[in-house]
């Protein structure tokens, strides 16, 4: 049902490094580059990530209450994840561990531009 999901940033070869080096382990990569806005999947037609410089040319500001999840597998690949986007620089919104008992595991960041990430795993 989702095509892609963009997120807005100042900068983007900061953006394109940070993103290709964080979902490189989960085999995504840069799929179509068109200098303002890049998509970053698997497959084109899969669901992937795109991040733009704002078409209107004004600052980018993370959305209030948007959040981008990724389900990287497992749980121990949600903390390797999480610690990962850590060293990349981003900033840490919520430490790994068991949210909803038996059922959701959650980490949350905030990119180098503010975006809100969640990294998840059910059961």
């Amino acid at each position: 049902m989702i095509g892609y999901v963009t997120l807005g940033v100042r900068d983007m070869t900061r953006a394109k490094a940070f993103y290709t080096d964080l979902l490189a382990d989960l085999n995504a990569r840069v799929l179509l580059d068109m200098g303002r806005i890049c998509f970053i999947g698997q497959k084109v037609s899969e669901p992937m990530l795109a991040v733009c410089i704002p078409y209107d040319e004004q600052p980018q500001h993370p959305g209030n209450g948007t959040m981008v999840a990724i389900p990287p597998g497992s749980k121990a690949a949600v903390d390797t994840i999480y610690h990962k986007a850590i060293e990349l620089g981003a900033q840490c919104d919520g430490e790994p561990g068991q949210r909803i008992p038996d059922q959701f595991y959650g980490a949350y960041v905030r990119d180098p531009d503010g975006n809100k990430l969640a990294f998840y795993h059910f059961g």
